[in-house]
């Protein structure tokens, strides 16, 4: 039977399931897949029939391997995969990885440790970056299947970028798969937890590889060539269901004519069949790992070409070894591991020695060359390795493989003479990039530790000032214990010399400062820090403190003035994380004073730079996307900002991610999108979240008031406003939205004071005392909630209406529109039937234009009850054109809903299919704010829509 049909033996669920998965990708759906079980129980095999598959449906295949090489090599199987790729030219792959520099850098080639590269956080958050949008560039021309096998050897920074792909990827036409052994991950496996957490994602699905039973083995070992019935009988006995196991137990009895005791004898009684030659190929191969270049095993054996070919061959005829296009694999890992651990412990160093030559002399990575030194008890060469794979490392975006290669060099220090002069750098130096680096991965209290013990140790001034400054920034990120940071920051200041280093300790005794709201204190000082800055030339430094002393004049309510300082800082560093800090605050300070038109420019030139950087990902690269999402939203560009917003993820693992998914919600709940019901579910489980709360909480209240449950809006209102802190000028907008609900309930009780009261003392007061400025946005909410109050109250004046409509003039078209209704009412109410029916028929036009469906049908409703006629219509009532939101295939599939017929019946009348009927049939009620057919068939037929739509004619019903 062929070697295909054998893989499917016993595992077509597996992988139909598997299939299913990358079906989904094919249609725009991106599945992860987790594939778990023991060694040797077929995971490679499945996958490769996996691959078969999907390559004859036109995937780009992408196969990565882990190895075993104790974190020596940061981000292996995606290298692996990419090497892997640009072997095809022509393939999609290569241009999209030239492209992106953090991706050329993995590369043999190429610079590894660029000169100005990004380090630690920033860097890791590039490659991500530039991976996922590589991927989403590939997968634009044809889907793409990235495997990678062995997750339990994965280093930690090729673990986290499992997890944020996991978490990203969304529409993108991606199936990512990897492998793992369910037998390797005892308790404290750093892999449990991630697998913990990726399970729980809809995203992902997960197979697990159970062994075959007796009557599968049979079928599976009657494949197989040369057996008789009699050593198949005990080989199914001996397996334990393993196929692996299986096959070399067979292979096994067949050179020797018995069965091995055990698995170690089992994997090695294939190499007693092998003569002397063989063995000791295989034996320095294993060395090398599980996979080695052919050119270094023959200089590593010392072999002439005719005997090691000869070898090779009897190796790879015995399937101990696979053949490639440069070199050889193991055909199992544990055949490698077997090899290995047999290997005398003489043997095994020299051997080690000898591949470190051997790539030293190549140009091996520092990864590998520190691996081999160490395991070869070089300690020297083990150490000056060490710090450059830490370095490089660093500079690739691995902050954790750098952390744990710079504290094995720090660890030789005192054992290796001439330590420094290896290193090329000092103890302290070293001991401030270690910090660095675990700081980067969220380590803080290595990062910390470390840094306490370096200043205690410390005699220079220079590294002491450098140490504390560091101490004083990390313990201000880990919101930690404010007297130490100011302490150590301030010791920086004394201790620096008239320097760069100066500079950006001012800069971080300002942050320490402010952070303690010490604001005369922080003010001098980061005005200090701008002067050293400029004396020395630290544009990094000088930057971070125009940020800095920009936020103190906005918190101090002279606006233009902020706005002077960040444009000002916009291009200043060469740091970009310092640089798109400047921008997304420029752009936010001119959003939050109303200047739209300007703040959208600000916000996507940081966009750009972000994404020319790989940096979509990174933290302001998000937020910059949120900014330019908020700016589109509240101008009324809402087709673009829905676009930006199917970037947003819906299916949220972390906070980051539930925070930019909340902010779609803007225009999924102001155009009553079925969606959002979805979007709400997920960022539900992260409303302990003050910011997520505040957003997503808050666009639920608003969707419970359009769908007429005031009640269901009061409880999250409630929730929101306990969670908030009472300065924060964010609680303005949801008073607003709770006044709202009591005026829609009808119960003008003790709440509305209560409410109204918070509001007014927000807009007043703000953290570190009395507010020196209530933006444009603030104002027009605080208006919005007065009048609320009024409505809630029976009171409403037309005269407090308009202040709050007119207070959205600075460029919020929705808010107006939403406030002109109210305030069409309030004239109505008072008699004022021509000037209400103005604020209606503008409200109306606005929320056409927007295609804000529930607005539009509660406008509807209000011109039905008022029986408005507009100037020059002769008709009795006119009413806003409650169809304009719908796009013309929409209208095609409302009229024929209005006929009766199903959504079948449509798709074969319109030639789509019946998913695509049922889609344009959710966003019609959406937009008609109805809840089921049969309403909107009743407003196509007020319409007149249905007029020849039996006959298949719908060129006149629109």
């Amino acid at each position: 039977m062929a070697r295909n049909a054998r893989r499917l033996i016993g595992r077509s669920r597996e992988l139909d399931r598997l299939a299913a998965v990358l079906d989904a990708a094919a249609a725009g759906l991106a599945g992860v897949a987790l594939v778990g079980g023991d060694a040797g129980i077929g995971k490679t095999r499945l996958v490769t029939e996996l691959c078969d598959r999907a390559r004859r449906q036109g995937f780009v295949i992408l196969v990565g391997q882990c190895a075993e090489l104790g974190d020596a090599l940061p981000y292996l199987p995606l290298t692996d995969a990419l090497r892997g790729a640009l072997a095809d030219p022509a393939g999609p792959v290569v241009s999209a990885v030239e492209a992106r520099p953090a991706l050329r850098r993995l590369l043999p080639g190429h610079d590894a440790d660029p000169a100005g590269a990004p380090v630690g956080t920033l860097a890791q958050q590039r490659l991500f970056g530039s991976v996922i949008d590589m991927l989403a560039e590939v997968a634009g021309l044809s889907p793409v299947l990235f495997v990678v096998e062995d997750v339990h050897w994965a280093d930690r920074s090729t673990r986290d970028l499992l997890v944020f792909l996991t978490r990203m990827l969304q529409r993108e036409r991606v199936c990512l798969v990897a492998t793992y052994r369910t037998d390797d991950l005892h308790r404290r496996h750093p892999l449990r937890q991630v697998l913990a957490e990726l399970q729980r994602l809809p995203l992902v699905t997960g197979v697990e590889l159970r062994p075959f039973d007796d009557g599968e083995m049979a079928e599976y070992l009657s494949t197989l060539d040369g057996n008789d019935g009699a050593v198949v009988t005990r080989v199914i006995e001996r397996a334990g269901g393993n196929p692996f196991f299986a096959e070399e137990l067979l292979a096994a009895a067949e050179d020797r004519g018995g069965l091995p005791s055990s698995l170690a004898d089992l994997l090695l009684a294939r190499l007693e069949a092998l003569s002397d030659t063989a063995g000791q190929v295989l034996r320095v191969a294993a060395v090398a790992g599980r996979r080695v270049d052919h050119d270094l095993l023959r200089d590593a054996t010392g072999l002439a070409d005719l005997p090691l070919e000869e070898a090779l061959r009897e190796i790879v005829s015995r399937r101990l070894l696979t053949a490639g296009t440069d070199g050889y694999v193991f055909r199992h890992a544990l055949l490698q591991e077997a090899v290995y651990d047999d290997l005398l412990p003489g043997e095994r160093t020299r051997l080690h020695a000898t591949f470190a030559r051997l790539l030293a002399e190549r140009g091996g990575s520092a990864a590998e060359l520190a691996h081999h030194y160490l395991a070869s008890h070089d300690l020297a060469h083990a150490l000056a390795t060490s710090v450059e794979a830490g370095r490089s490392a660093a500079r690739l975006g691995a902050p954790a493989e750098a952390h744990r290669h710079l504290e094995q060099a720090l660890e030789l220090w005192e054992r290796v003479p001439e330590a420094e002069a290896l290193a090329g750098a000092s103890r302290a130096a070293i001991a401030l990039l270690s910090a660095r680096t675990a700081a980067a991965v969220g380590d803080y209290h290595r990062a910390i530790h470390q840094l306490r013990r370096l200043y205690r140790l410390a005699d220079d001034p220079v590294v002491r000032a450098e140490t504390a400054e560091r101490l004083a920034y990390f313990l201000a990120d880990d919101d930690g214990d404010a007297g130490e940071m100011l302490r150590m920051a301030q010791e920086a200041v004394e201790l620096a010399p008239e320097s760069p280093l100066r500079a950006m300790a001012l800069a971080t005794y300002g942050r320490t400062l402010w952070y303690n709201l010490r604001v005369d204190e922080a003010k001098a000082t980061a005005t200090r820090a701008l002067e050293v800055a400029r004396a020395t030339g630290a544009h990094d430094a000088e930057a971070s403190a125009l940020v800095s002393l920009a936020l103190q004049e906005e918190a101090a309510g002279t606006a233009d003035r902020a706005e002077e300082l960040l444009a000002e800082a916009v291009g200043r560093s060469d740091d970009l994380a310092i640089d798109l800090r400047a921008r997304f605050n420029h752009a936010r300070v001119q959003y939050e004073r109303g200047r739209l038109r300007a703040a959208g420019p600000t916000a996507r030139a940081g966009i750009e730079l972000s994404r020319e950087n790989g940096l979509t990902w990174s933290t302001y690269g998000t937020d910059l996307r949120f900014l330019d999402y908020l700016v589109r939203y509240a101008g009324g560009d809402w087709d673009a900002a829905e676009r930006l917003a199917e970037g947003f993820p819906v299916r949220v693992g972390t906070r980051a991610e539930a925070t930019l998914s909340s902010f779609a919600l803007f225009v999924e709940v102001g155009r009553g999108r079925p969606g959002a019901d979805e979007r709400l579910r997920w960022l539900s489980k992260f409303w302990s979240d003050e910011l997520v709360a505040y957003i997503s909480r808050g666009m639920a209240a608003e969707q419970a008031l359009w769908r007429g449950d005031p009640a269901i809006a009061l409880e999250h209102v409630e929730a929101i406003v306990e969670a908030l802190d009472p300065s924060d000028a964010g609680l303005i907008r949801v008073v607003a939205t709770g006044l709202s609900a009591l005026a829609d309930a009808g119960r003008p009780d003790g709440r509305g004071d209560d409410l109204l009261g918070r509001a007014r003392w927000a807009a007043e007061n703000g953290p570190a005392g009395p507010r020196a400025e209530l933006g444009p946005e603030g104002a027009a909410w605080l208006a919005r909630a007065e009048a609320e109050w009024h409505r809630a109250r029976g009171t409403a004046d037309p005269a407090v209406w308009r202040r709050a409509a007119d207070a959205w003039g600075f460029g919020f078209v929705y808010e107006e529109a939403r406030t002109r209704r109210r305030l069409a009412e309030s004239l109505l109410e008072s008699g004022d039937r021509d000037a209400a029916l103005q604020e209606w028929e503008a409200a109306t036009g606005t929320a056409r234009d927007l295609g804000a469906g529930p607005l539009l049908a509660a406008l509807g409703e209000l011109g039905r009850r008022a029986r408005f006629r507009p100037a020059g219509d002769s008709r009795q009532a006119a009413e806003p054109d409650v169809l304009a939101a719908l796009t013309g295939r929409e209208r095609e599939v409302l009229a024929h809903v209005a006929a009766g017929l199903g959504n079948r019946e449509i798709g074969e009348r319109l030639f789509i299919s019946q998913k695509t009927v049922s889609v344009h049939v959710s966003n019609i009620l959406a937009k008609l704010g109805v809840t089921n057919r049969g309403q909107a068939a009743a407003i196509a037929h007020r319409e007149g829509m249905v007029s020849g739509v039996a006959d298949g004619n719908t060129g006149n019903t629109v």
